[in-house]
């Protein structure tokens, strides 16, 4: 099969052995890709050979002989396993039980765009926070024109009682998180002077802002980092504020009780996606599934002023 591989950090179309399925694992012909920070920084780190790629949409060709929820034919998007090879390719392998059924109403661009952003705000609001549709006070969310702020917003407008409070640094972010739900938005730099009492923040840039938090969250607040900062959380500590560390890859790199769960959670996200109570965060689609398509969308994912979800699609 065609593949895009990460030949240290030069991307390159190679021709690759067709995988195999195991037992629990679906055989999916991959027709579209989103492209997250995380295949930037794993592509920046590279030293070896791999398949990059932790979003995909496309159409089961094959199951493996214990796979009970899907078969041949049916279409499916999902977000993988950081320690499997990854979909930028055209053929991928990956565990049933993180998998959901394709959104009827989307396209497969469309619908590549959703499940590592929606798996990992999902993860944020209902298990970290513990919220629910009669949860109330309120929710920053910071970087809210991003992947996972611009699907974080939308749920928890549509299924919590939270006010939404985003935070964007340009016009045209701004007016993409108010499109998204958000209550309010404010300023990266202005969040001390706009907020107080903050009951919970959501960040994906923690970096020489913990006494901001630490000033604009009220006493047991929470917060949720997708980060990688190594920094100091004392400031946090008199308020007795919790900290979150969100990864979802968890549960399939540690494949827990509850793996099947993101299958489950994606499946719901259909469902309201389907309804028209969320709409799907991709904003570019490049239709060029290469080496020079990719690494094109990484270019812009990179540069920090992506707006939504970019999309390579066949």
């Amino acid at each position: 099969m065609q593949a895009i591989v990460a030949d240290g950090t030069d991307l390159v179309d190679r021709t690759v052995d067709l995988p195999r399925p195991g037992p629990r694992d679906l055989l999916v012909e991959v027709r579209a890709v989103s492209v997250n920070p995380v295949d930037t920084k794993v592509r920046a780190g590279n030293s070896g050979e791999r398949i990059l790629g932790w979003d995909a949409a496309g159409t089961v060709v094959a199951a493996g002989g214990e796979v009970s929820g899907f078969a041949a034919g049916d279409e499916v998007y999902y977000a993988g396993d950081i320690t499997r090879p990854g979909a930028n390719a055209q053929f991928h392998v990956v565990d049933e039980r993180i998998v959901g059924h394709k959104p009827a109403s989307l396209s497969f661009a469309e619908a590549a765009a959703m499940p590592l952003t929606t798996i990992t705000a999902w993860e944020s609001l209902f298990d970290h926070f513990r919220a629910t549709p009669e949860t109330t006070g309120s929710l920053v969310v910071v970087a809210a024109a991003g992947g996972v702020g611009s699907i974080l917003v939308q749920l928890a407008g549509a299924l919590t009682g939270l006010r939404v409070i985003g935070t964007a640094s340009r016009p045209e972010s701004a007016e993409w998180v108010r499109t998204m739900g958000a209550h309010d938005v404010v300023g990266h730099r202005d969040l001390r002077q706009a907020v107080s009492d903050v009951d919970y923040l959501f960040t994906s840039y923690s970096k020489g802002q913990i006494d901001t938090y630490a000033e604009v969250l009220r006493p047991f607040g929470e917060i949720v980092a997708i980060d990688d900062e190594r920094q100091d959380l004392s400031p946090l500590k008199s308020k007795s504020i919790t900290w979150h560390w969100e990864l979802m890859f968890t549960r399939p790199m540690h494949h827990t009780a509850d793996m099947d769960q993101q299958g489950r959670l994606l499946d719901e996200t259909a469902a309201l996606l389907d309804k028209g109570t969320l709409r799907h965060t991709m904003t570019t689609a490049v239709d060029d599934f290469s080496a020079a398509g990719i690494g094109h969308a990484h270019e812009l994912v990179a540069s920090g002023r992506a707006i939504g979800k970019v999309v390579v699609h066949r």
